[in-house]
């Protein structure tokens, strides 16, 4: 698998990381983050939503890097609403323990005081103490595993998966080449290589992020021409509770064959809601299908299948 690694300033050992972090002796009412992706933004979440004063370090000009470019603004104008302190294109210089706090040193100049800091700069294959190198077997740049289609490795007899080998590193996307290499190995079945693609993803920020298949980005890139379907919208039963909430649905269909290529969400339950609309990209469904499918109404994944006009080509 793969393991939390921060990088070195000074004060470093200061910070916790995401398997630390679990363990804390006492509540932080201030809480900072460093980082930018699914951990960090979710930590970040947590922490908000629990009452801490939060703040988000991220080196680049915009969380989440590779997620679709509206998705990543969306999502960062309501964490920003709800109250997460955003700082972008900046980095922790050093932090200093004072008494009953600890103080950070931005490389913006600015500095902070917090309870807490978490490094979630990310995770490292966990390769070391393995003897790969004594066997020879080459680390690719990531510091992980080359394979072929049946998961071996240089060296046949040694097979690799999950966060050791390129690829998402999620826990489903694991479990499933798991079950690939089981069925190569043990019931001598022809390999079928995942389609990773159209692998769904959430982030459990909030609100939630779901996405599957290709961003609005990666579908220009790829395609000649593509229709852009997409809303924003407060979820009607935030007329009662008064929150100011809005969620975004997004489809990304290739203009020619009319085939649906991506579809993302930002909003409530986001993660659940995706799983279904994985199904239909998977199966290279047509928008025509999602316009012949009937919503259910009052919901907001009616929203999907009720998108008729393009934003944009």
């Amino acid at each position: 698998g793969g393991w939390p690694w921060a990088p070195e300033f000074p004060g470093s050992d200061l910070t916790l990381t995401s398997n630390q972090v679990f363990d804390l002796d006492s509540f932080p009412e201030r809480f900072l983050v460093l980082g930018g992706g699914y951990i960090a933004v979710e930590f970040a979440s947590i922490f908000n939503g629990l009452g801490s004063e939060t703040h988000l370090i991220y080196r680049g000009d915009l969380l989440l890097k590779g997620f679709d470019q509206e998705v990543r603004e969306f999502t960062c104008d309501e964490m920003a609403k709800k109250g997460v302190n955003l700082h972008f294109s900046a980095n922790i210089a050093r932090i200093e323990r004072t008494e009953g706090a600890l103080q950070v040193e931005l490389t913006t100049g600015e500095t902070l005081e917090v309870d807490a800091v978490l490094a979630a700069t990310g995770r490292k294959a966990n390769t070391s103490g393995l003897g790969i190198d004594v066997l020879g077997i080459e680390l690719n740049s990531e510091g992980k595993l080359s394979v072929n289609e049946r998961y071996e490795t240089q060296i046949p007899s040694i097979l690799a998966l999950g966060d050791l080998i390129a690829g998402p590193e999620l826990t489903p996307v694991a479990l499933a080449e798991a079950m690939q290499l089981v069925d190569i190995h043990f019931h001598k079945k022809t390999p079928r290589p995942l389609d990773y693609d159209t692998i769904p993803t959430a982030v459990f920020c909030h609100p939630n992020i779901g996405t599957v298949g290709l961003s609005e980005e990666a579908a220009r890139e790829k395609f000649s021409k593509i229709r852009v379907y997409r809303t924003d919208f407060r979820a009607m039963k935030h007329t009662l509770s008064g929150s100011q909430e809005r969620m975004l649905m997004k489809l990304i269909v290739d203009d020619a064959s009319d085939v649906v290529v991506g579809a993302h969400m930002v909003g409530e339950e986001a993660g659940e809601l995706i799983q279904g609309i994985a199904i239909a990209v998977r199966a290279g469904l047509t928008k025509e299908d999602f316009d012949r499918t009937v919503g259910i109404h009052p919901t907001g994944a009616e929203e999907f299948v009720t998108m008729r006009t393009p934003a944009r080509y």
